[in-house]
């Protein structure tokens, strides 16, 4: 697996931790250094905007993993719960 393939991983692990049933939609590629990634629960959608560095660095850096929850709490925070829950 490489670098940007452990992110992903660590970011959908994130997410279903701060926000279970949420899914999310992470691009191939990087544009301009950043993931645009489509967030979405029981029919809603939002985008959060994460930088490549702090996906590669997202197990690695506290930091880094604090900054990138917080937007993720954030986004989610107006998203419909699931459907079921």
């Amino acid at each position: 697996m490489d670098d940007i393939e452990a992110g992903k991983a660590a970011f959908n692990r994130l997410l279903a931790e701060v926000a279970p049933g949420a899914q999310a939609v992470i691009p191939v590629r990087a544009t301009d250094d950043r993931f645009l990634i489509a967030l979405s629960r029981g029919g809603g959608r939002v985008f959060v905007t994460v930088a490549e560095d702090d996906l590669l660095d997202l197990e690695q850096d506290d930091r880094v993993t604090a900054e990138v929850r917080a937007s993720v709490v954030k986004a989610v925070a107006g998203l419909p719960q699931s459907r079921g829950v």
